[in-house]
């Protein structure tokens, strides 16, 4: 449970990082353009990027891994739940050898990423760039968010339904529909509640 927690609290974390990665892009755009937003936002990020790279130094050595099989708590999890009582390789540990998310091939391994998963920096800067437009318009800063979340949960449910960039596919549920509703309502409650 409580690697569940940190999850959630890395995850609000995020979040609020985004905002203010937001508002801070949307300020520098308002006073030069998107274009140069989104233009420093990515070379700062790259500059902070690789210090952490430099500083934990684990993106230099990718074929070494954390005690338990794979990165973090995923990879962890995988370990234990992947070995029997005497420490073979087992059931749980099928997606080592297809380069799951975290896991390594039979050898110690990291399965190579894929070339595509590269390009995340190309809807990074484009997203910096959109939402610093946005933020400087009649949205502001929290409808500005608030839409980004609604395109993220509609992205999600298109990608979890057909297995877009490797994620597991999964049938959409009822429940999937019941969650973009609400968000869509918040959204609308946030950006004309005030109005």
């Amino acid at each position: 449970m409580l690697g569940r927690s940190a999850d959630w609290i890395l995850g609000i974390a995020g979040g609020v990082l985004l905002a203010l990665m937001t508002h801070y892009n949307g300020i520098l755009a308002n006073h030069t353009s998107s274009v140069f937003g989104s233009w420093v936002a990515h070379g700062l990020g790259a500059v902070v990027a690789l210090v952490l790279v430099v500083l934990t130094g684990r993106a230099l050595r990718p074929g070494r891994k954390a005690a338990g099989g794979g990165n973090g708590p995923a990879g962890e999890r995988e370990g234990r739940e992947g070995k029997d009582e005497a420490g073979n390789a087992g059931a749980g540990n099928a997606e080592a050898g297809k380069g799951g998310r975290g896991s390594g091939s039979g050898s110690g391994q990291r399965a190579a990423a894929p070339l595509w998963s590269y390009l995340g920096g190309i809807p990074g800067a484009f997203t910096v760039m959109l939402a610093s437009i946005a933020v400087n318009s009649d949205l502001e800063l929290s409808g500005t968010i608030a839409l980004m979340l609604v395109g993220q949960v509609l992205f999600g449910i298109v990608s979890d339904s057909f297995g877009l960039f490797g994620t597991p596919r999964r049938r959409l549920v009822l429940a999937d529909f019941l969650v973009v509703l609400s968000v869509l309502a918040g959204s609308a409650l946030i950006i004309f509640g005030g109005a």
